[in-house]
């Protein structure tokens, strides 16, 4: 005889998610379109209408330590297939969006992220840290008259004062978070790291060649603008530490050469960006009618990726020109956009790098079956074969 489950609604939960961004959840009559559809959804028990299930009767412990929430890669042919405009794709998205406050340290920054009344004030922190820092600065850096020199704008040293322990912050934050998280999933024990390690390292090949947003349907040129994201991101991630090198240990002074491969690697690396933004945006929009215009956190994420990349641009552009103000305009611009973005990171949409890796990782470790082509089956069947023999 099958176990009984006493079911526990949480009204407030629900209301939660179609504030995120499910708003169609109460749509679903599990029909389950979505699961037959859906090109990465494994067979046995396959997403997403169980999660639908969860969803609609409030089922918060079962539904946010589940790492099928993060399995599903938000193609959205489950919210284009579905009969009854249900958007189950949108209704995970929040599920997610929900995840980045229940496993937010501290609480207060996951929660003001999750409301767009608090964007004012996120975006004044940085605005006047770095207001202060140039006023500081301001006529002790030797600058020479008519030259843009932005580590004479504002120094180094000061941007490393912010910029160092905002990192931290973010590292021990993800860390708290994840940890919490991996918990949950496990049923309330930390899995072996040795075996999440190995797991991971299985994972990191399919998650850098984008397999599985290659298999989707309804949005195929959704791999092109992920995978223009991500190289442009990892290309700026390694700029920004280079530069960092150069300019802290060996003691080079900026504005580097445009020849210079680092700054070689910046502009394409920022091109990528810029690029794989606009693909995305624009699908955004074309399939906004089936499949959702996507959440608050989406777009805030992507904005703020989006200010990053252009201010960037436009800070050297105008540098190049030889215009002074609007130069250290977008600079400062610039600035205030990266530590928005890393800053809160672990509360944002940014999270979904990290919480989706691990939970792929854990799919992983505890067998979770995911589709695989043909010849991965054939492959893996002759060396059963061979094992036998």
């Amino acid at each position: 005889m099958a176990k009984g489950y006493v079911v526990e609604p949480d009204v407030g939960f629900v209301r939660e998610l179609q504030e995120l961004g499910g708003d169609t959840l109460k749509k679903c009559y599990q029909c389950a379109t979505c699961s037959v559809v859906c090109p990465i959804s494994p067979e046995n028990k396959p997403f997403p209408r169980k999660e639908m299930i969860w969803a609609q009767w409030g089922l918060k412990d079962k539904l946010i330590c589940n790492p099928d929430i993060w399995l599903c890669h938000n193609c959205n042919d489950c919210s284009a297939y579905c009969p009854r405009g249900a958007k189950p794709g949108e209704v995970l998205a929040a599920a997610r969006n929900y995840s980045f406050q229940y496993y937010a340290w501290p609480k207060f920054l996951g929660k003001a992220l999750a409301n767009k009344k608090s964007l004012p004030w996120l975006f004044a922190v940085p605005a006047a840290i770095f207001l202060f820092l140039i006023f500081l600065g301001y006529g002790k850096t030797g600058a020479e008259p008519g030259k843009i020199v932005f580590s004479k704008f504002l120094p180094v040293l000061y941007i490393d004062a912010v910029f160092i322990p905002t990192a931290l912050f973010a590292i021990i934050a993800f860390a708290l978070g994840l940890k919490r998280f991996l918990t949950d999933m496990n049923g309330g024990t930390m899995p072996p790291v040795g075996a999440m390690v190995k797991s991971l390292k299985n994972v990191l090949p399919v998650i850098l060649r984008h397999d599985k947003f290659k298999e989707c349907t309804e949005n195929k040129n959704r791999y092109w603008g992920h995978l223009g994201i991500l190289y442009g991101f990892l290309g700026l991630l390694i700029v920004t530490g280079l530069v960092f090198v150069m300019m802290d240990v060996f003691h080079m002074e900026d504005p580097f050469s445009l020849i210079n491969p680092v700054k070689i690697l910046a502009n394409l690396s920022a091109l990528a960006l810029i690029g794989g933004l606009v693909v995305v945006l624009y699908n955004r929009w074309k399939t906004r009618e089936t499949s959702g215009l996507g959440t608050y956190y989406d777009w805030l994420f992507l904005l703020v990726l989006l200010g990053v990349a252009l201010t960037g641009i436009f800070a050297e552009l105008m540098r190049l020109a030889g215009i002074g103000a609007l130069a250290y305009l977008c600079y400062y611009l610039h600035l205030i956009c990266v530590f928005f973005l890393f800053a809160y990171a672990p509360f944002s949409k940014f999270a979904h790098l990290a919480y989706r890796t691990t939970a792929m990782a854990y799919a992983d470790y505890i067998g979770r079956e995911l589709p695989v082509e043909e010849s991965e089956v054939e492959e893996k069947s002759s060396e059963e074969e061979s094992s036998k023999e």
